[in-house]
């Protein structure tokens, strides 16, 4: 299941047979695909935009991860933020925060953990408790002022607009899994082993 909360017109561009869906016949309409590519060096990858208050993306959170260790394919991970929620887009900081200035694998560690406690933050003073409490338990400390030039600003905002820049219909997980030519829109993370399958297949990677 997702979460919709963007919902507008929007003119299709591109080849339209470049996109499918898995189910299939359930794709949103893009506008600007000139982001889904993989990163350099990869023929497949994941990209996702999630919310960090989202109880479908706290769902999704183990599927992907699992997905990427088995498939050892990138994940191109970009926040979002759902206007209703308040306090998504500071814990988005935080976990940019932590991927820059301390280490990717912690910053994952830091959404898992956040993911699992979502019902027990109603507000960013929770929030920044449970940051506090995260930071602690891994031997660090929370720094007063963890962006003073604004760059993880700038960074949690772009790809919050690249997200609105695909389409109008944003919801959250939004789940794609892309290569070089083509992308594979995932509605029903279930099934995203199966959108990989499929892209490796026709770029030549074979089924695992």
């Amino acid at each position: 299941m997702s979460r919709v909360f963007v919902v507008g017109l929007v003119s299709l561009a591109g080849a339209a047979g470049a996109q499918t869906s898995v189910p299939p016949n359930q794709v949103t309409p893009f506008a600007d695909t000139s982001m889904l590519k993989p990163p350099a060096g990869a023929t497949v990858a994941i990209i996702e935009w999630e919310d960090l208050e989202c109880p479908y993306c706290a769902h999704a959170f183990p599927l992907v991860q699992a997905a990427v260790k088995r498939y050892k394919i990138p994940l191109v991970r970009y926040d979002i933020h759902i206007p209703s929620h308040v306090w998504s887009h500071e814990a988005a900081l935080y976990a940019r925060y932590l991927e820059d200035r301390v280490s990717p694998e912690l910053a994952t560690e830091y959404r898992r953990e956040l993911f699992a406690s979502q019902e027990k933050i109603a507000n960013k003073d929770d929030l920044n408790r449970f940051t506090k409490a995260f930071f602690a338990s891994h031997g660090k400390e929370l720094p007063l002022l963890i962006d003073p030039t604004g760059q993880l600003e700038r960074e949690v905002s772009a790809g919050d607009a690249l997200g609105h820049r695909l389409t109008t219909k944003m919801y959250t997980p939004m789940i794609i899994v892309v290569t070089p030519t083509a992308w594979i829109e995932v509605k029903d993370v279930a099934e995203l082993n199966k959108a990989i399958n499929v892209a490796e297949a026709k770029v030549g990677g074979g089924r695992r």
